[in-house]
């Protein structure tokens, strides 16, 4: 079956606060065998629903010189019953059912609340070890599993499938061994409040650097996105604020509810791949704080690293950060909102980008990933190329400039009718 027509921004659920889909995604029927897969172009986002137990297959035709990745997000929808080993796996195989790649997102054993999960699978070319290197399609496979005490509705699914350029000429192929492990110590100040987006697509754009806040309800998540340029390293960590007094109906009296994995809290790539997540505190009412792991700078050659997480730290772009409350929080102190901070710093000078054959699209911090207009905005718009180039400007020039900047993209708009656990 080939894509159709986009369909209209919606939420998995229809609530206030649920998932919020690319708008501009085709809706598109994964497969029970290859012998029908439907193609996802690239650069393309899709939508579609994958039972419990469900099995989906897509296809995809690949070059001899790009790497490709593909993503799936899984939502479940608002108030069903998830365990901690419901899980959503994307795979990618070749012709002779060989998998090239494949990664899973689960629920955690303290997380086990309905939230938005995201995999990736990918092939890489140009490495030590060559396999799927040849042109021609390839399958995609997305596989649901969970515990049969889990609710049997639907997931929806969003799908990406991105391409990266091969390179000029070889690189090492060797992943760094030793980098900085020493968190920066928190920006002092008062944090900028920042409402999070409800999706990939309209993630909230946030600096490189500082703290933002947000009010956010039990059972709901916000993500937010942060530009990592080649070379530079990203610390994060999440606080979530103290709860007022319990009500009596909850515990009985202050302090005595505790809340296992209140905030659920994960990094992903420009490519929506997974690469970790952050511990998730006991919650006892009193404010509690949670951090990523060291991650190294971000470099080529990462992809060829065998620890996970690491080697997902392969490219620049876009990096999002998922924050997710669980709703057993409104039944011990109240439905909220709870105030979140979000604290970032990204470190180091950017490096050169690899020698890549062709424009980088995604992996790149100045393009290809919706990027939001402003601080702390949630819009899923496009930038055309020149556009961008104007925001760059305005952040170096003066009050002045800022002003001819912001009217020639005016100008420029008008002419052209304007991703576990």
């Amino acid at each position: 079956m080939t894509a159709a027509a986009p369909v209209q921004r919606a939420s998995a659920s229809g609530a206030p606060g649920a998932y919020a889909f690319d708008p501009a995604a085709r809706r598109v029927t994964g497969a029970t065998s290859t012998a029908d897969a439907a193609v996802l172009a690239t650069g393309v986002t899709y939508r579609d629903t994958i039972k419990a137990a469900g099995t989906l297959v897509y296809r995809v035709d690949l070059d001899a010189t790009s790497n490709t990745y593909v993503s799936a997000v899984a939502v479940p929808k608002t108030g069903t019953k998830v365990a901690y080993g419901d899980k959503i796996e994307v795979s990618l195989q070749d012709r002779d059912g060989h998998e090239c790649s494949s990664n899973q997102s689960e629920f955690g054993v303290s997380t086990d609340f309905p939230r938005p999960l995201a995999a990736y699978a990918y092939r890489t070319v140009g490495g030590p070890v060559a396999t799927c290197a040849e042109a021609g399609p390839y399958y995609v496979v997305v596989r649901r599993d969970g515990d049969p005490g889990s609710s049997a509705d639907p997931w929806d699914l969003e799908l990406r499938h991105l391409s990266e350029p091969g390179l000029t000429k070889a690189g090492p192929t060797a992943a760094p061994e030793n980098w900085p492990s020493a968190s920066p110590t928190p920006s002092p100040g008062t944090p900028t409040r920042v409402a999070g987006g409800t999706g990939f697509s309209d993630a909230a754009r946030v600096g490189p650097h500082g703290a933002y806040t947000a009010m956010v309800k039990p059972g709901e998540t916000v993500f937010y996105r942060v530009p990592v340029d080649w070379g530079q390293q990203l610390f994060s960590s999440v606080d979530l604020a103290s709860a007022p007094e319990p009500p009596p109906s909850a515990t009985g009296s202050a302090g005595l509810g505790l809340v296992n994995g209140a905030v659920a809290v994960s990094l992903f790539n420009p490519a929506l791949g997974f690469v970790q997540s952050a511990n998730a505190p006991l919650y006892d009412g009193r404010q509690k704080t949670t951090s990523m792991d060291p991650l190294p700078p971000v470099a080529y050659q990462n992809r060829f690293s065998y620890r996970a997480g690491e080697r997902d730290m392969r490219f620049a772009g876009w990096y999002y950060v998922r924050i997710s409350l669980s709703p057993k929080l409104a039944s011990v102190y109240g439905a909220g909102p709870y105030g979140i901070t979000l604290r970032l710093d990204v470190t180091g000078s950017p490096a050169p980008a690899p020698a890549y054959a062709g424009p980088p699209g995604p992996f790149s911090v100045q393009g290809g990933n919706p990027v939001t207009g402003a601080l702390g905005t949630a819009s899923g718009a496009r930038f055309a190329p020149d556009a961008r180039r104007l925001v760059g400007y305005a952040g170096i020039g003066t009050g002045t400039a800022l002003v001819a900047v912001l009217a020639g993209w005016r100008l420029i708009a008008r002419r052209r009718g304007v991703r576990n656990r």
